[in-house]
């Protein structure tokens, strides 16, 4: 049977400017889908994406779930498009409140958005009820930039009994795209759920910059890949202390095979 990899990302190219992420993230599912593999993509679905001409559309028995944030609903809008090329399907996570802007993550005067932590918490939750509804059990979930940065505790302790995800294997790559400014110490308030305890995020208890939220899916990640050339040291520091299974940076023309030999290292093939 083949295996089945979820990516989750924060960007993929044509829905947002070609980037290191949106291109590998527009690139690595259509190449692992044709080396054998079963394969879901999600991504945000931030307002300045057109609808009309990228022929998103809503996936109306997907949609609908409330999700609770910081003690506060927020409605679970699902969205599906294809890339016809690559006959690949992104499925897209929709909320009035944190994805009508006309914007990715900063506003018109350059700054980051306040509430870009909800959003990263909304997206990782949004993505896990979604494959459920989905019916479909991915033995890897392979997050992709600092908005996906949270789904490895959720999959790690709020849904470890879910049979979904009891044995999915968590791949995190680490990406030099920070943010700047620090979430505050409510954050543990946001990921908290059942299962989750105030110790297991020790690591944002006082806030959360760009290098706590990375460390925070490491932890939490069963492998690392260094997406980047060049990342924070203090980051692979992290990834060899934790004695996770760790892929160094691969070159464009060889990372296909390196990323699919590193599933099936982490699968035990």
């Amino acid at each position: 049977m083949a295996a089945k990899v979820l990516y989750v990302t924060q960007e993929i190219y044509p829905y947002l400017p070609a980037s290191e992420i949106a291109t590998l993230s527009r690139e690595l599912p259509q190449a692992i889908q044709e080396q054998g593999k079963e394969i879901r993509t999600f991504m945000p679905r931030y307002g300045c994406i057109n609808e009309r001409r990228n022929q998103l559309h809503e996936v109306i028995r997907l949609s609908g779930m409330n999700l609770i944030i910081d003690d506060s609903d927020h409605q679970l809008i699902i969205k599906v498009a294809s890339i016809q090329a690559a006959r690949m399907q992104v499925y897209f996570i929709d909320n009035e409140e944190y994805f009508k802007r006309k914007a990715v993550i900063l506003d018109e005067n350059g700054g980051e958005f306040a509430d870009n932590d909800d959003r990263a918490v909304f997206f990782a939750r949004g993505v896990l009820e979604t494959v459920k509804k989905l019916r479909w059990t991915p033995d890897i979930i392979h997050c992709h930039g600092w908005m996906a940065a949270v789904l490895p505790i959720l999959a790690k302790k709020a849904y470890h009994d879910d049979p979904f995800f009891a044995n999915a294997k968590i791949v995190t790559s680490i990406y030099d795209n920070p943010f700047q400014q620090v979430f505050s110490e409510r954050i543990v308030n946001k990921i908290k759920m059942d299962g989750i305890s105030e110790s297991d995020l020790e690591l944002v208890a006082k806030g959360a910059s760009f290098v706590d939220l990375s460390k925070l899916a490491i932890q939490y990640s069963d492998g690392v890949i260094q997406g980047s050339e060049n990342i924070l040291p203090e980051l692979v520091d992290f990834t060899n202390q934790s004695q996770k299974m760790f892929l160094p940076y691969q070159e464009p023309q060889n990372y296909v095979t390196a990323y699919n030999q590193f599933y099936d290292q982490i699968l035990g093939k």
